[in-house]
């Protein structure tokens, strides 16, 4: 469904009318297009004395073939040149009297980005650090990102990643997309890398990071599904579709256009987790990728809610997770250095009215992906998930104006975000070069002014 909000505020009366009055005027989003450079632009990057991320930063920036100055500390850049991109390593500030940095450095340049530009922060995470003091410093730059990206607007991300000691060598994947449009609807978020969990990182061709590889994607004929389908092909992976019998057609239709293959199931079945894993054992000796995206809403206030709307719903968007995955550990179908990644839900950590069953799944599928990384990193394998807030579907496309309308504004980026913002968060993830991503969260919500 379009904007239609958005058309008309970027248009030459809606244009000339809504700053007069007043009226949000959502930038429109650059989003990546297949080919194109990972900045189109200049980077601009800074330290605080003592970051030890100076080197591993250069090197990825050079890697990904982005132009960029460079200042010491506390100096700022010459002229009045603008730029797409600021990174700034601030891993050096170990006590608070230290975070005056930030302000050194983003003071003259934070009103140098362009439109749809991205800011990067790089720190260290507060539970790693040597002291009480470092650990209440780094604590507060997630503070200082999230107010700067409520600040910057015209489109632009800002986010923070943290980097373990020892995991320098891990920043490439995460900086190559938080300084690039795959990430058009991803701000005020915190990654954290730790050191690799499936050996060394390979050698990949950037372009198509995923080829050779084999991904399963749940609830993949329509919507989310799609776009995630398409999109991990798009990277070169052999997509394995699954859906439910009432959607075969629309799924064998999406699989034969990528060149992928389907698995038509319900996944709540009890033979849903030995069908789905003798499918991938039988073709593909495994699995590489697997998109846990299957989910459903039963909306009702809970005194409202039958046990069917509860039950069946929880076992759709989370037990049926628990299975598949138990059944693919057990059988180790899932290679090495491969990847687990779920869809979570703005609901599961903010919660929605109505939606008690949806946000305790949810949240359930953020706890399945922190209290068992542990356990697949024994097996080198990394699990993450992506909570989306306000994207642009059949579902949000149903729903009364006024709630959809405030759903689409009540974010950094004043607008609602689409399926391909998932899905790039998600080839984020599945990347080989991911190796120091595990246990992380990430919105796709354009910084929801609702939830943390």
């Amino acid at each position: 469904m379009s904007d239609k909000y958005a058309e008309f505020v970027r248009g030459p009366v809606g244009g000339f009318i809504a700053p007069k009055v007043g009226l949000p005027q959502p930038t429109k989003l650059e989003r990546y297009k297949k080919g194109q450079p990972v900045v189109d632009g200049k980077a601009f990057i800074g330290a605080a004395p003592g970051g030890r991320l100076g080197e591993s930063l250069v090197a990825a920036l050079k890697s990904a073939s982005v132009e960029f100055d460079y200042s010491e500390p506390g100096v700022a850049p010459e002229g009045d040149e603008r730029y797409k991109v600021l990174v700034f390593d601030a891993t050096g500030i170990t006590d608070s009297t230290q975070l005056e940095e930030l302000w050194r450095f983003f003071h003259p340049t934070i009103r140098r980005v362009k439109s749809c530009g991205r800011v990067v922060v790089l720190g260290t995470q507060p539970e790693l650090t040597g002291s009480a003091k470092e650990a209440t410093a780094q604590r507060a730059l997630e503070g200082f990102t999230r107010a700067v990206g409520k600040e910057i607007r015209k489109g632009s991300a800002v986010n923070l990643v943290y980097v373990a000691p020892g995991a320098e060598d891990q920043i490439e994947s995460t900086l190559r997309f938080f300084i690039s449009p795959r990430s058009a609807y991803v701000s005020g978020q915190v990654a954290r890398i730790v050191e690799s969990i499936g050996g060394e990182t390979p050698e990949i061709d950037w372009n198509m990071p995923l080829a050779g590889k084999v991904a399963l994607v749940t609830g993949a004929s329509r919507g989310i599904g799609a776009a995630i389908s398409e999109t991990l092909a798009r990277d070169g992976a052999h997509v394995v579709g699954l859906d439910i019998p009432p959607l075969k057609d629309d799924l064998e239709k999406l699989m034969s256009k990528l060149g992928g293959s389907s698995i038509v199931e319900d996944i709540t079945a009890e033979e849903a987790p030995k069908v789905i894993a003798d499918f991938l054992d039988a073709h593909h000796n495994g699995v590489d990728i697997v998109v846990h995206n299957a989910g459903v809403t039963k909306d009702k206030t809970l005194g409202r809610m039958d046990e069917d709307k509860w039950s069946v719903l929880m076992d759709i968007n989370l037990s049926s997770e628990e299975r598949i995955n138990d059944e693919l550990l057990a059988r180790q179908l899932v290679k090495a250095n491969g990847r687990v990644i779920c869809v979570s839900s703005m609901s599961g950590i903010a919660g929605g009215a109505g939606q008690t069953n949806y946000s305790t799944s949810k949240a359930g599928v953020i706890g399945l992906v922190q209290s068992t990384a542990p356990e697949w990193a024994k097996h080198g394998v990394t699990i993450n998930a992506v909570a989306p807030g306000f994207i642009e579907t059949q579902m949000t496309a149903a729903m009364p104006l006024g709630p959809r309308e405030v759903g689409r504004r009540m974010n950094s980026m004043q607008q609602g975000g689409l399926p391909v913002d998932v899905a790039e968060g998600i080839a984020w993830y599945a990347s080989p070069a991911s190796t120091g991503l595990t246990g992380n969260v990430v919105r796709v919500c354009g910084q929801m002014l609702i939830g943390a």
